[in-house]
């Protein structure tokens, strides 16, 4: 008869060891890609809200068009009705208006905001002149920019031409919150449409 040799169980514990290990290699990775999926769902947010916050632009160029800003001299004085500020509003030091920042200043400049309240978006958008007096404005005053409409060519026969003439810069800034606390600003500044 043969001897039994005793298990010693060394085997089993270098087993348990590698899966310890195994475990805690998973548990690393299921967190790696919950924390990519939620980068990329917040992302998908963002940019969500950024197309949302193009309602406001429309809107803008919409009021420059046909609706309150668009006669002549109405830019001249704020319109609280149409979220227009006829001189440069304050800001941070990111450039954002502090109207938008603050509820009680948005409520004082401003009487619009775009909801759509099934998709839980809030628009907020503010359109001031950059002046820094309201009435007429002036080029000591006011902030121009090339008009884009004359186009010159490079034959040296235009270059008696007078310059373009220069229009006055208008800036659109636009707040957009959403779900899950995500929250998008966006600015432009644009000429008055002709």
């Amino acid at each position: 008869m043969r001897s039994q040799r005793r298990e010693r169980g060394v085997v089993l514990l270098i087993c348990l060891i590698v899966l310890v290990i195994l475990l805690a290699g998973g548990v690393a990775v299921m967190r790696s890609m919950n924390t990519t999926l939620s980068s990329a769902g917040n992302l998908a947010f963002k940019r969500d809200l950024v197309n949302q916050g193009e309602q406001a632009g429309v809107k803008a160029l919409a009021l420059f068009n046909t609706g309150a800003l668009s006669a002549v001299g109405a830019d001249y004085n704020d319109a609280k009705a149409s979220n227009y500020s006829a001189v440069r509003l304050d800001s941070n030091d990111r450039g954002i208006p502090l109207a938008l920042l603050k509820d009680d200043l948005y409520n004082a400049k401003a009487s619009d905001t775009i909801e759509r309240t099934s998709d839980f978006v809030k628009i907020r958008y503010l359109i001031d002149r950059l002046c820094n007096t309201s009435g007429a404005a002036s080029k000591s005053t006011c902030v121009y920019a090339p008009a884009t409409t004359d186009v010159r060519g490079g034959s040296v026969q235009e270059s008696g031409r007078p310059p373009p003439p220069k229009a006055l810069v208008y800036r659109l800034s636009v707040r957009v919150d959403g779900p899950r606390d995500t929250q998008v600003f966006l600015q432009s500044s644009f000429t008055k449409p002709e």
